[in-house]
């Protein structure tokens, strides 16, 4: 039983923001660099900007705001389950130990078992954790390339050359 448990066991372009610092990891995506071809101002610029990051975000349904505010915690650690598996374990081997006559050596061996596969449900639970953060992220950066598509073809479109 032990060893079938253990084996399945940003983007803000708004006119005064424009890194990305605030976005890490896998979700960073790439802002791409504008530059005024038809020699507009840097005020133009910031404005020509701002509207084609609104109108990204509504034709994409992303907000890369929202976005980045949604992004993945880093997988924390489950405390306490090799110990409350021990707990579980040793319980259920008194209980066993007693049936059999030595409460005491059931006990051992069910805190040792529980502890084990304590153990090996930590591990499944963080293995899973990760998996599904590592579908999220991916799953955000695949929205800020659609994002980011819509939001230099409108810069294209206001004479920048996009990048």
């Amino acid at each position: 039983m032990i060893n079938r448990v253990m084996t399945r066991c940003a983007v803000p372009i708004l006119s005064g923001l424009v890194a990305l610092g605030f976005l890490s990891g896998p979700v960073a995506a790439q802002e791409p660099f504008v530059y005024p071809a038809q020699g507009q101002s840097a005020q133009k610029t910031a404005a020509d900007k701002a509207a084609c990051q609104g109108w990204a975000t509504q034709q994409t349904g992303v907000d890369p705001l929202r976005l980045a505010a949604s992004a993945p915690p880093a997988a924390g650690t489950q405390q306490g389950q090799v110990l409350r598996g021990g707990a579980k374990g040793a319980a259920a081997g008194a209980v066993i130990g007693a049936i059999a006559g030595d409460a005491g050596k059931g006990a051992a061996i069910g805190a040792a078992s529980g502890g084990v596969l304590g153990a090996a449900r930590k591990r499944h639970d963080r293995r899973a954790a990760e998996q599904a953060q590592a579908q999220q992220a991916q799953a955000q950066s695949q929205q800020l390339d659609s994002f980011f598509r819509a939001y230099g073809a409108c810069l294209q479109g206001r004479g920048y050359t996009v990048n």
